[in-house]
């Protein structure tokens, strides 16, 4: 079915703002809730519920919306996301059709890698401009432990063709779990500077399926630069250029490490994000309690001005903040997973 287009009545791109004054730049998109690991703070470990594939936004309905917030909302990057991205089938297809939306500034995706192998070249030539990969520790007994699954080697070959496929920008992304993650941030630190990579670490939150997240077992951004400098030494502050990033940057000589005080210092007050999970719902907050689904109507041939206006109705309804440290908080109703990240 066609759908009515109204764009050439969208006079100029008015920007997303919601009601706290906050400029909404940043789009990311979940291309599927399915994974090929089983992670304990993301995934139950057996039997998870998936989305039915034919409630799963098609790539034609992801562009069609991508290319209205780009053109008409002023979004300048886009993040692709799932569950494991990769695992959906033609992604570098899909990666091309963002790639070529005029005035996109940036396309990334974030990844558990263990695809890497087989795709990292197809996405770069495709436009992917740079990748953010999962990576919690360098032992295979605790890769297990974490993710229920024995795939810490294709992961590094994975991490590899990233290096070789030439991408702009490579991170490696590690949760920071008490108990878990102190020994495994020295090691971490030194694999990212040996393949010239970024490293960040990034506070344990309550997104897990099982919900049996607790605040004693986040490791935080303070414990974790003293771990460093007890190793290291001297850890030195950068100023970040922008500040809607939500990683403190730091360097060890010449390396770059990132913290993410998502927990202990949140940074709701200059949040720029906003999220389309898998199954066509709007999230204007990784931890919202509440989401706009639009599938339906994007189905029924929804005008594009009025697709527009749902997207600027769920950034006004945006709440403060997530609330992590308040007392009357509760976790979202969907896990991680189904969120996309």
């Amino acid at each position: 079915m066609e759908h009515p287009t109204e764009v050439d009545s969208i006079t100029k791109p008015t920007p997303l703002i919601d009601s706290f004054g906050r400029l909404h730049t940043s789009l990311r998109i979940s291309v599927t809730d399915r994974c090929n690991l089983r992670c304990t703070y993301c995934m139950p470990e057996k039997n998870p519920d998936f989305f039915p594939k034919d409630q799963l936004l098609s790539f034609e309905e992801l562009l069609r919306v991508s290319r209205l917030l780009v053109e008409h909302c002023g979004i300048q990057d886009i993040r692709i996301t799932g569950g494991e991205p990769l695992v959906r089938k033609d992604l570098p297809t899909f990666v091309q059709l963002l790639s070529s939306i005029p005035n996109l500034k940036d396309l990334s995706l974030t990844t558990n890698g263990i695809l890497l192998k087989e795709h990292a070249k197809d996405l770069s030539r495709a436009g992917l401009k740079r990748l953010n990969i999962s990576l919690d520790t360098l032992s295979a007994d605790v890769f297990k432990k974490i993710t229920r699954r024995d795939e810490l080697q294709r992961t590094l070959e994975g991490i590899e063709a990233a290096i070789q496929a030439g991408f702009d920008s490579i991170k490696l992304n590690a949760l920071a779990i008490r108990g878990i993650t102190e020994q495994e941030i020295c090691r971490l630190v030194e694999y990212a500077s040996k393949n010239s990579l970024v490293i960040r670490f990034i506070e344990y939150m309550p997104l897990d399926s099982d919900q049996n997240w607790e605040r004693q077992n986040v490791l935080d951004g303070d414990a974790i630069l003293g771990i460093l400098e007890k190793s290291f030494g001297r850890v030195k502050s950068i100023d970040r250029k922008d500040l809607s990033q939500p990683a403190e940057e730091f360097l060890i000589g010449t390396q770059r490490i990132g913290i993410i005080r998502s927990v202990t210092h949140p940074f709701c007050n200059r949040c720029n994000r906003l999220r389309i999970t898998a199954d066509g719902a709007i999230r204007n907050c990784l931890f919202a309690k509440d989401e706009l689904n639009f599938k339906q109507e994007l189905r029924n041939g929804i005008s594009d001005e009025k697709l527009i206006e749902m997207f600027r109705s769920s950034v006004a309804a945006k709440a403060k903040n997530h609330g992590i440290n308040h007392d009357s908080f509760l976790p979202p109703s969907r896990p991680m997973y189904a969120i996309g990240g």
